[in-house]
């Protein structure tokens, strides 16, 4: 069995959510964690889990943020972490992702981008990852309209990774 760890320094994972209808609002979450185990170099039927600190949600505007944050959606006090338990086969990563303690099953595609050695001669691989999720499935619940009618916050968040592993 190998190992393999999520160099956060070179990673990022992230959503897009529809505001008002009319556009996405994109973010990111800067802390995470994360470990691949596999059987083989070519990542088939890897084991993927990782953690992401809801507290370190990131969309370019701190009171946005702190609203994610407080108990309207993500209630980082009480749900501190957004966790997430997979297996890849065949460019797909299907695993369960449980958001405020709520686990549903989630499939992600997945691209390997590439291998090679790093700097320090270390051995690396390359991922990204796609997905969309439906957020009222976590219990994300936050309803609210615009006096046009549409959501101020959309139903279905994009999510999205670049991935860089270290094998261990």
């Amino acid at each position: 069995m190998t190992q393999w760890n999520i160099d956060p320094g070179h990673s990022q994972i992230g959503f897009k959510v529809k505001h008002l209808g009319i556009a996405n609002v994109s973010g990111f979450f800067r802390a995470f964690s994360g470990t691949v185990q596999t059987d083989n170099e070519n990542f088939e039927h890897a084991s993927v889990t990782f953690t992401l600190e809801v507290q370190s949600i990131d969309t370019n505007n701190k009171e946005r943020d702190g609203h994610l944050t407080s108990n309207i959606f993500f209630d980082a006090a009480q749900f501190p972490t957004i966790t997430f338990n997979g297996v890849l086969a065949n460019d797909t990563l299907k695993g369960e992702l449980t958001i405020l303690n709520n686990t549903r099953p989630v499939t992600l595609q997945v691209e390997h981008t590439g291998s090679g050695i790093g700097r320090f001669n270390d051995h690396r691989a390359g991922f990204e990852i796609n997905g969309k999720i439906n957020r009222k499935d976590f219990g994300l619940n936050f309803h609210l309209l615009n006096d046009a009618g549409n959501l101020i916050v959309g139903d279905d968040v994009k999510l999205s990774g670049e991935i860089e592993l270290i094998r261990l």
